[in-house]
């Protein structure tokens, strides 16, 4: 396992079996509240990920006992006048969109608090796996602003909007296993185990064939909210960049042979 650090606060592990990447959140002293610094560290972080063709699944991770990220920096955010506030956006913005736009499969693993921009971050992912520590949420009227790391959006594509309108608007925190049922969190998972079973699951999707994540993600994240016909246009689309790419070759000819696949990732 090779590891890469962007700035003091984000750690990039790169496992050697099975492509897989961990972005790792760890500022413990603040429980992973996303500072202007920290923010920038994971947009860099994702810019690398994004360009490194031998990564096939990223998971988010913590290194902190009680907490996957508690949101952002409040402390930082109190000192900060007006301009302050107004160019940090775009760097808040630049993390969260970095997430969000990772061309391959993303799981968050969570455990303790995710809150505001934290929940936003394991929003941003595929899949979210949670311990049964997990309280997610987020609070952002309750400090007179709005989630802004794409909470409005992507809390509802998950739980329909009135259920949406109803965590943002009272701005209450859930816990593992009401966050399960509501679908909220997608594998409720024992104490401890989150990051364990989030690279386990990321080590089988790893498996598969690269071009065919990409492009089955593409589909995914493009069709959403189109009406039906467009969004066979999109999969037809997805699929025309598969059928004749060597991973299909490669893994007709696997099956055939009874064995497994070597992928040539294009």
């Amino acid at each position: 396992m090779s590891e890469e650090r962007f700035g003091e606060f984000v750690l990039v592990r790169r496992h050697e079996q099975g492509h897989v990447a961990e972005l790792v959140l760890d500022r413990p002293k603040a429980m992973n509240a996303v500072s202007t610094e920290m923010a920038r560290s994971i947009a860099g972080a994702c810019t690398a990920l994004r360009e490194d063709r031998d990564v096939r699944a990223v998971v988010l991770t913590s290194t902190h006992g009680r907490a996957f990220c508690v949101g952002a920096d409040l402390k930082e955010r109190n000192t900060f006048s007006d301009a302050d506030l107004l160019r940090q956006r775009p760097v808040t913005r630049g993390a969260y969109t970095g997430v969000l736009e990772l061309p391959v499969p993303t799981v968050a693993a969570v455990h303790g608090f995710a809150l505001g921009g934290g929940f936003e971050l394991a929003l941003a992912c595929d899949v979210i796996v949670a311990d049964r520590t997990a309280v997610v949420g987020l609070p952002e009227v309750s400090v007179g602003v709005i989630p802004g790391g794409g909470g409005t959006q992507l809390l509802p594509r998950r739980v329909g909007a009135a259920r949406a309108a109803e965590l943002i608007f009272s701005a209450r925190r859930v816990e593992a296993v009401e966050a399960g049922e509501l679908g909220l969190v997608d594998q409720l998972v024992e104490e401890g185990r989150d990051r364990e079973e989030a690279l386990a699951l990321a080590a089988r999707i790893a498996g598969n064939s690269p071009v065919g994540l990409r492009a089955a993600k593409r589909a995914l994240r493009l069709g959403q909210g189109l009406d039906l016909r467009a969004g066979l246009e999109v999969e037809d689309a997805a699929w025309r960049a598969t059928a004749f790419s060597g991973d299909r070759a490669e893994g007709v000819a696997a099956f055939n042979e009874r064995r497994k696949p070597q992928w040539p990732g294009e």
